[in-house]
């Protein structure tokens, strides 16, 4: 039976090296689960693979969208399951890194089928939100769908804003839409994920922060600053040197906030990657005991 490992774990732990030395070993390419690195002028903030590492293995999903491109889970579910039918013909193993978790489960678990909003929806409920603020639109979601509104994260406004949008283009609670039920694939799935000590994950990320600001990020940021509207730059590293760039913050309050929000994030993504219980936990540097378990996990019948 073919296989698909996917690679996963926080921003800084270690996931891009380790990606490579898997993908070697069974003559695979890399497919991004990185929401970010799919647009092709942000490699320095979402510290997509190098030349070199691309050189080194071939890697799909990156680098092949525009900013003012519209992309989604869903959108990537069903590029990245016709991928796989290709690329199993030939590589019984493939190999899968990224940390956006919903990207993840898109491909791991299926997402729903939940309809495209139109860029006239989007465009009207952003330029709302950047006006008035959450609070109107946590109401509207409250009276269209209720059972929703007491589900849903009220401070993740990405979240919220998604939901009205899909109720204001359809007429119908967003709710309706959700069926949580697990697709099944043709291939089996092997999930390695990495992990570290807080602090010292802590410390990896800082470190990368500045290495970040030593690559370039500031100028790759003032390159995409006129398009600091787009739902694409609300990212980590770009947001922070905005305000900068706005007059509101000294460039090293931005760095620190930086800093602060990739680790914030990183805790994010380990609260729900802790919710898989399918996930076997490594720290980066157990590459034997990977390389081992997943020998065994791709020979099975």
């Amino acid at each position: 039976m073919n296989s698909l490992v996917i690679l996963l774990g926080p921003t800084g732990v270690g996931k891009t090296e380790l990606s490579l030395r898997i993908a070697e070993h069974f003559s695979s390419p890399i497919i991004s689960s990185d929401s970010r690195q799919l647009y092709k002028d942000l490699p320095v903030g979402t510290a997509a693979p190098t030349p070199e590492q691309m050189a080194r293995v071939k890697h799909y999903m990156v680098g092949t969208l525009s900013l003012t491109d519209y992309y989604s889970a869903s959108n990537f579910e069903e590029d990245v399951i016709s991928l796989l039918q290709t690329l199993h013909q030939t590589i019984p193993t493939v190999v899968m890194t990224g940390g956006s978790m919903m990207y993840i489960d898109a491909v791991s678990k299926g997402i729903d089928d939940i309809p495209t909003v139109t860029q006239e929806i989007r465009d009207a409920i952003y330029a709302q939100f950047e006006r008035e603020g959450l609070e109107l639109i946590l109401a509207e979601l409250k009276e269209s769908d209720p059972v929703h509104y007491d589900e849903v994260d009220r401070m993740n406004y990405k979240r919220v804003i998604h939901a009205v949008e899909i109720c204001r283009m359809t007429g119908k609670p967003y709710s309706s839409f959700r069926t949580n039920s697990k697709k099944e694939r043709p291939f089996r799935i092997i999930k390695i994920g990495l992990t570290r000590d807080r602090e010292e994950l802590y410390d990896r990320i800082n470190r990368r922060v500045d290495q970040m600001m030593d690559d370039g990020l500031l100028e790759e940021a003032r390159k995409v600053y006129p398009f600091r509207h787009l739902n694409s730059l609300n990212t980590v590293g770009y947001k922070e040197l905005f305000k900068y760039f706005d007059g509101e913050w000294p460039l090293d309050l931005a760095v620190e906030k930086i800093k602060r929000n990739s680790r914030v994030y990183a805790r994010k993504q380990m609260t729900w990657f802790k919710r898989d219980e399918e996930i076997k936990w490594f720290h980066p540097d157990e590459e034997e005991a990977i390389l081992q378990y997943l020998n065994k996990k791709t020979s099975a019948r």
